[in-house]
């Protein structure tokens, strides 16, 4: 699989999670990671779907996705005294215990990151499945993503849930200028307020084309954030963009003396993905034409996608978490309906159904 691939999967969910001019912040790892599974354990029609939205080809080797993104959770050592960058993801499928999970699929599981199955009463104790799911998720992801499923959730009809979380932590190389954050204007749509501003001058990764400035902060681990500042209107200079001039801006930076201000932040997002991906393309893994026999010979169809991300850059480096839940329900399949009136005479006979020993034989004449 190419970056660009990933690329051109990031920025078309990236324009439907939220409309031009609204803040926003996810994980495509995250969501690929969990969406990418989900393929891997789907057939027909719902595989296509699923595949098309991620590598832009219905018949594209989601092993590849898979290897990609666990080459991702392979931080680089650090350096001298460089502080150990923290990487953590967990990729769990909790079912309850209606549901057969094929051996193949938890081998599956187990070639991204270590995937586990684990079992949560969906159906008997809901509440207890979700706190168990939270509880997993808010320890994978240091308690910033606290409560990815939240009240009302898990459904009468929901039996499963394939959850990945992400953790990230890494400092920057080359930090913040300690004690240069002040108070600097930012002209947002709605208005210009002041906000707290970090100063970096150092050499960094820089250029300027195609009507953008781009920033590299390189962090520990092989790490780094890119900040991209289009010369006009993000909304139309956003909406320019596909996967190869994105790619072509990430690779454009070289060393470059640069007086950095940027904002020190913290963005979450906490959303439901069903409608976004449903105008991506993926619809049939929601309906009764599902096909997820891949997990299991269960029939099951995706109930719902929730997502949530936090995101906090300072002047000492980048924390981020993640985590995105793919609720699955238990799909009724439709039988013909056989019709037994018992209105005369009848045998009963009680048994022992393992053994077939018979405790009672009736002939019912008169009830």
């Amino acid at each position: 699989m190419t970056d660009r691939a990933h690329l051109a999967f990031t920025l078309a969910l990236h324009r439907v999670v939220a409309p031009p001019g609204s803040g926003v912040c996810w994980s495509p790892f995250s969501v690929a990671s969990a969406l990418g599974l989900l393929a891997q354990g789907a057939a027909g029609e719902t595989r296509d779907e699923l595949a098309t939205a991620l590598l832009g080809d219905a018949h594209g080797d989601l092993g590849e996705l898979g290897k990609l993104l666990l080459q991702a959770t392979e931080l680089d050592a650090p350096r001298g005294d460089e502080d150990e960058p923290m990487i953590a993801v967990a990729n769990t499928l909790w079912t309850d215990e209606s549901v057969d999970v094929l051996v193949s699929f938890v081998e599956e599981l187990g070639r991204w990151s270590n995937g586990t199955v684990r079992e949560a009463p969906f159906q008997t104790a809901p509440g207890q499945a979700r706190d168990l799911v939270n509880v997993d998720v808010a320890k994978t992801t240091r308690d910033l993503v606290p409560e990815l499923i939240p009240p009302g959730a898990i459904t009468a009809e929901t039996v499963s849930a394939l959850v990945n979380a992400l953790y990230l932590k890494c400092a920057w190389r080359l930090r913040f200028t300690e004690g240069a954050t002040t108070p600097r204007p930012f002209h947002a749509p709605s208005a210009t307020r002041e906000v707290p501003t970090m100063a970096l001058s150092e050499r960094i990764g820089y250029a300027a084309q195609d009507g953008w400035q781009v920033a590299t902060l390189r962090a520990v681990g092989g790490v780094e954030a890119v900040v991209l500042l289009p010369d006009g209107d993000l909304a139309e200079a956003e909406d320019a963009l596909d996967a190869d001039a994105l790619g072509r801006l990430l690779d454009a930076p070289r060393l470059t003396q640069v007086d950095l201000a940027l904002p020190r932040l913290e963005v979450r997002t906490k959303t439901e993905l069903t409608e976004p991906l449903g105008r991506l393309g993926v619809r049939t893994a929601f309906t009764r034409d599902a096909d997820l026999s891949g997990i299991s010979p269960s029939p099951l169809a995706v109930e719902a996608v929730l997502h949530e991300s936090v995101l906090r850059i300072d002047e000492q480096g980048l924390e981020g978490a993640a985590a995105t839940a793919v609720m699955m329900r238990m799909v009724s399949m439709p039988t013909r309906s056989e019709r037994m009136v018992v209105d005369r005479p009848f045998l009963l006979v009680v048994r022992h159904a393992a053994t077939g020993a018979v405790y009672f034989m009736a002939r019912v004449i008169e009830p």
